[in-house]
């Protein structure tokens, strides 16, 4: 009888942390995700900074002309 009880304390207490840690990882979670995502697009937003290259135009690719006078091939071909 004595183990059954503390048996059943010990599934309330597993039950209560995992409710605990769905809370807490929720809000800590959504909290750095506002911070982080948020107010690094409102700053982007005042700064008038986009951090894709894709502007509004008619072009027909987004893909970019190597400029070879300004840069070496070298650096295209060893980019990370």
């Amino acid at each position: 009888m004595k183990s059954a009880f503390l048996k059943g304390i010990k599934e309330g207490f597993k039950d209560f942390s995992n409710l605990i840690v769905l809370v807490v990882n929720t809000v800590l979670l959504s909290v750095v995700y506002f911070i982080g995502v948020g107010l690094t697009s409102i700053f982007a937003k005042i700064a008038k900074k986009s951090f894709l290259d894709i502007k509004k135009t008619e072009r027909e690719t987004y893909w970019k002309d190597l400029d070879l006078k300004d840069e070496s091939i070298d650096k295209y071909y060893r980019q990370f």
